[in-house]
């Protein structure tokens, strides 16, 4: 008989419930396991997940690492003498994060992520200054001017595939056509890398080899005289001249023979043209209606029409407009960018309003500011030029450059026939 307790003391009393609690709660738990398996004696005392067990309480045969979803250190059967057969929620955990892993999309590297920005360095105005001044170390970025300007000879850029013919129009003389054909010439020649020709096509003894080279050699006529023997770029480049890196064929000055100047004549010269220029620009002389106009807007990808900021000079350039539409050139019309010369502007005259009225006809409207050295009216340096004239032949520009992934690129002969095809 046990010995009698002193009153109050519930020390026996616990030590002796202990080992039936013990019992009691593991064979419950165990039942309840979704990986519990049979008792297998092994030895006085047993371990689960690193906790002593008293000897006589049932444990599975499962290593603590089984329990944690992760593979045994040795599952040989020489180890164990029998295989062990993973847990059911062990298997669905495994395959979930598989399925998992593969959904995952492999991380891309991305260059701006590791590389740190950088402001632009500013190429003008004080700020250029200020950033040579201090060796780098101040740079207070570039100025709203400077990102617009490399704004617009990004677009000067525009890709093009195949060629491209640009005419500069104006049923008015004197209102700055050959000034304009010019500066968007020596423009995109600046800025890209085509074979850029400018073609004078005015049969009244044209400027334009003039304005850019300051003399006139070998005529547009001299090519036509001999189209048959051009083979090669080399043949092609007798007759040019060059400004900068812009191409000239000059015309004829003799009048007598620049009236002779057909439109079959224009077609042919253009189509020898194509095969080794990328642009033609065409200065096309005053009026709309002589031989060499009719060929010279067929082959037009887009029109640039010269005008000015004053009554005669607007009522001319509208009515060329009203002509064009009137002739089957809609299109042309609606994809045409004004070029407005203010070297002859009044303040009695709405200059808002003359813009308003070509915007809503035509694509742009580019007013071309009063210069000095325009008002020379000899040769052409882009260098001479103010910055703001610069500015707008470099909008101008940009505006023509959008076009060259609109219109089509097809050789020459093809694209003139088919526009032919469609007037007759």
């Amino acid at each position: 008989m046990t010995a009698p307790q002193p009153p109050g003391d519930t020390t026996w009393l616990n030590s002796a419930m202990t080992p039936w609690r013990i019992e009691s709660q593991a064979a419950h738990s165990h039942a309840d396991h979704p990986c519990a398996l049979a008792d297998s004696p092994r030895g006085p005392r047993r371990e689960v997940l690193g906790a002593a067990v008293p000897e006589g309480i049932a444990q599975p045969d499962v290593e603590p690492s089984r329990l944690d979803g992760a593979a045994p250190a040795d599952s040989s059967p020489e180890r164990s003498g029998a295989s062990l057969a993973a847990g059911p929620g062990s298997v669905a955990c495994a395959e979930l994060s598989s399925s998992l892993d593969a959904r995952r999309p492999s991380p891309e590297f991305q260059p701006s992520s590791v590389v740190r920005p950088r402001r632009s360095c500013p190429e003008s105005g004080w700020r250029s200054a200020a950033y040579v001044l201090t060796g780098g170390l101040w740079n207070p970025g570039i100025s709203v001017v400077e990102a617009t300007r490399r704004e617009l000879t990004s677009r000067v850029r525009t890709q093009l595939s195949g060629w491209h013919s640009i005419t500069v129009s104006s049923m008015k003389g004197g209102v700055g056509k050959t000034t304009v054909t010019a500066g968007l010439g020596l423009t995109l020649a600046e800025h890209r890398g085509d074979r850029i020709v400018a073609l004078d096509a005015n049969p009244d003894a044209g400027t334009l080899a003039d304005r850019l080279t300051g003399h006139v050699g070998i005529t547009i006529r001299d090519l036509i005289d001999n189209l048959d023997t051009v083979s090669s770029w080399t043949d092609m480049a007798h007759y040019t001249s060059l400004a900068g890196r812009l191409q000239v064929l000059a015309s004829e000055q003799d009048p007598a023979m620049s009236e002779a100047f057909s439109r079959t004549e224009y077609e042919a010269v253009v189509a020898v043209l194509a095969r080794f220029y990328n642009i033609i620009l065409t200065d096309s002389g005053t009026g709309v209606v002589h031989s060499a106009m009719g060929g010279a807007l067929d082959g037009t990808h887009t029109l640039v029409l010269a005008g000015a900021p004053n009554l005669d000079g607007a009522s001319r350039a509208s009515k060329t407009l009203d002509w064009l539409e009137a002739h089957g050139y809609g299109d042309l019309v609606r994809r045409a960018i004004v070029a407005l010369a203010f070297d002859r502007c009044s303040p009695y005259v709405d200059a808002e309003a003359i813009r308003a009225h070509f915007a809503a006809r035509c694509r742009a409207v580019v007013d071309i500011p009063p210069d000095p050295h325009l008002a020379i009216g000899g040769q052409i340096e882009l260098s001479d030029l103010r910055p703001r004239t610069r500015d707008a032949f470099l909008e101008l520009a940009a505006h023509v450059a959008e076009q060259f992934s609109w219109a089509p690129s097809s050789p020459a002969t093809d694209y003139v026939s088919t526009k032919r095809g469609q007037r007759s």
